[in-house]
């Protein structure tokens, strides 16, 4: 007899895995627990397992082991169209021959909703994505951006607790993306709808979510909110996929509690916090952002660490001074400035002083 949840999750997988071909596991022992309204997004590489996760969710694929729970219900053996979820894909899947309003009716219609509850609900749904106007016209009448609108709102027009988005974004320009972005997030939120969102965009992860699980693969490497994962990140594959990330490597030469000191493999001395490592002896990788750097000499504390670099590049973007420097025996360290009035613009060729605060740096596993 199947067992429901009694922890309160919404959405729960438990040891979780997935093969195609009876021997390479694509997915491995999952353990993921989300409560309802929660908006959860599953970034990874591709290949990485996220998209054959969001699959199980909806029924489209089958799970090799383990189970998975729906408000504490076992749903592996429901089929799709019982599930109750909604789905948005990045090619859109509208019917090509039905309206926009047909294609919002279609799965009230398929859930035996009279006629007059269906016109109320569609028209509530093309409202919500600000499409009230486009019921009369077909997808091939739309641009990209309109019909990934009616995609989502054909997902949201019968209510569903949940709703599944695999790369709904993808395929639109930058500044369309960024829009959607935000009014996904704020109907998700005002609708109390739980959402769990796949992508490879690390920008669209930190946006738009509650949480963020980072795959590869197969397995969870790290799962947090946004500023956790980008500012914390627990070892060497998160913090170079999230974000820009300076590494410099070299072996633990002391552990005294939360910091550890590290000599480089250019010879340099640094203290780091000590994430992925325990032990004097251990090879690592330290991790420091680049907006954690400065060479302003006025502006660093007095506990702040320096290095000396000469400057290969400097680039002015706009709102802020994307800097390459050598480092320690490496030439892609990269240090961003605000665009400040008191901001030194630098030349290629100069030498300068870097620095940054102990607490800022993180020797990671190597």
């Amino acid at each position: 007899m199947a067992i429901a949840s009694d922890n309160g999750a919404f959405v729960e997988f438990e040891r979780v895995q997935k093969s195609y071909d009876g021997e390479t596991l694509v997915v491995k022992d999952l353990n993921l627990s989300m409560p309802k309204g929660e908006f959860l997004t599953m970034l990874g590489p591709s290949g990485s397992g996220k998209t054959t996760c969001l699959m199980m969710l909806a029924g489209f694929e089958t799970a090799t082991h383990g189970d998975i729970r729906l408000d504490g219900q076992p749903i592996n053996n429901i089929p799709p169209h019982k599930r109750g979820i909604g789905m948005v894909f990045q090619n859109y899947a509208l019917f090509p021959h039905m309206t926009v309003a047909e294609n919002l009716s279609f799965p009230l219609e398929v859930r035996k909703i009279g006629k007059s509850d269906r016109e109320a609900k569609v028209k509530r749904a093309l409202d919500m994505v600000q499409m009230g106007a486009f019921g009369g016209r077909r997808p091939a009448q739309l641009s990209g951006g309109q019909q990934q609108r009616i995609a989502l709102a054909r997902a949201l027009v019968f209510e569903p607790e949940l709703v599944l988005m695999d790369e709904p974004l993808g395929a639109l320009d930058k500044q369309l993306r960024e829009t959607l972005q935000f009014e996904i997030t704020r109907l998700a939120h005002d609708l109390g709808i739980t959402v769990v969102y796949v992508t490879h965009d690390q920008t669209e992860a930190l946006t738009m979510s509650d949480r963020v699980a980072v795959f590869e693969a197969g397995r969870i490497q790290q799962l947090a909110p946004p500023d956790e994962l980008y500012e914390a990140p627990s070892n060497s594959f998160v913090a170079q996929f999230i974000g820009e990330n300076n590494t410099l490597e070299g072996v633990v030469t002391a552990v005294n509690g939360d910091i550890c000191t590290v000599k480089l493999d250019s010879g340099d001395v640094i203290d780091a916090k000590p994430v992925n490592v325990s032990s004097v002896g251990e090879r690592t990788k330290v991790s420091i952002r680049p907006e954690r750097v400065e060479y302003n000499r006025e502006r660093l504390s007095d506990d702040a660490h320096t290095l000396k670099a000469e400057v290969l590049e400097f680039i002015y973007m706009g709102d802020i001074f994307r800097t390459r420097l050598r480092v320690a025996g490496t030439d892609d360290f990269v240090v961003k400035t605000r665009n400040a009035p008191d901001q030194r613009r630098l030349k290629p060729g100069e030498q300068i002083e870097i620095g940054w605060l102990p607490e800022d740096c993180r020797a990671l596993d190597a």
